[in-house]
């Protein structure tokens, strides 16, 4: 079985197992967002490309042009961004962060120990930064990928806890990234270590992967990203979105998908038009 099929099987799976009285959120176009840094060379450009691909909401990571994120920089510069996108009617989804993607303490690799030592602080960053952009979400890493994973499961959901406890004062939701590179990079282990944390401030922000979407809890899925290599047929990255969108209507989800290219400056904003075009075709058929 290939890893598009099963995908697709895992999607359908559960899809079949979902509760049938969840509300229906049919897809359109207002759904797709995009991370401003992979759309624009600047604030002002990545606003008006929000804007002219008929966009409500977008994510924020690092300024554009730039590898400095928000989340960690200045004040004035979130402010002075969020004017931009306030002219263009466009609202912040998400402020992604690199929190917690680091070597932690007690791992194999140098862990990176003052990082870990503020990360309290740095979540207050954070924090910050969402409240001054109006975003209610805010994404996080769960640490550099160990030899043992699930040894770590535990640490991991007592350490987005205790964060977590931080975020509700704000009500702002920590969404949890799989990501390969992590202790948290399938939807099995995803499904794990969210069990182990039932605060309904930490969601997930989750990466389609092919090792069984029926695992997760959906009411918790917060946030869908869209690889745009992932959207190029004959790719070995490709993945059927439109069976994806479809078992994620079924089971209520209500949120948005998120396109990223992970190609910044010019060519990033070539890629972003080109996969837009593609997953725009895709949530018309499904729509």
């Amino acid at each position: 079985m290939t890893r598009r099929e099963l995908l697709a099987g895992g999607a359908a799976g559960g899809a079949a197992c979902a509760a049938t009285l969840w509300a229906r959120n049919h897809w359109d176009r207002s759904r797709i967002s995009a991370i401003t840094d992979e759309i624009g060379a600047t604030a002002d450009d990545a606003a008006g490309f929000a804007h002219d691909s008929g966009m409500l909401y977008v994510e924020v990571r690092n300024q554009p042009g730039s590898n400095r994120e928000y989340a960690s920089g200045r004040e004035a510069d979130m402010q002075a961004t969020m004017s931009h996108l306030t002219n263009e009617k466009l609202k912040v989804s998400v402020v992604n962060t690199s929190l917690l993607k680091f070597a932690w303490p007690g791992s194999a690799a140098a862990p990176d120990q003052a990082r870990w030592d503020r990360r309290m602080d740095d979540l207050q960053k954070a924090l910050r930064c969402a409240q001054l952009m109006g975003a209610d979400k805010l994404r996080i890493f769960a640490g550099t990928r160990a030899a043992d994973p699930p040894s770590t499961f535990q640490h991991t959901a007592d350490t987005i806890a205790e964060m977590a406890a931080e975020a509700e004062k704000q009500k702002v939701t920590l969404l949890l990234e799989n990501d390969p590179a992590t202790n948290v990079a399938g939807c099995a282990e995803l499904a794990a270590v969210m069990k182990l944390v039932p605060s309904k401030f930490v969601g997930i922000n989750w990466q389609p992967a092919a090792d069984g979407y029926a695992l997760l809890p959906k009411k918790r899925i917060l946030n869908v990203r869209v690889p745009a290599a992932s959207l190029q047929p004959g790719r070995p990255e490709s993945m059927n979105w439109k069976t994806i969108l479809l078992a994620l209507d079924k089971d209520g989800y209500g949120g948005r998908v998120t396109l990223e290219t992970g190609i910044a400056a010019a060519a990033g904003i070539a890629a972003a038009r080109d996969a837009l075009d593609q997953l725009v075709h895709i949530v018309r058929e499904v729509s």
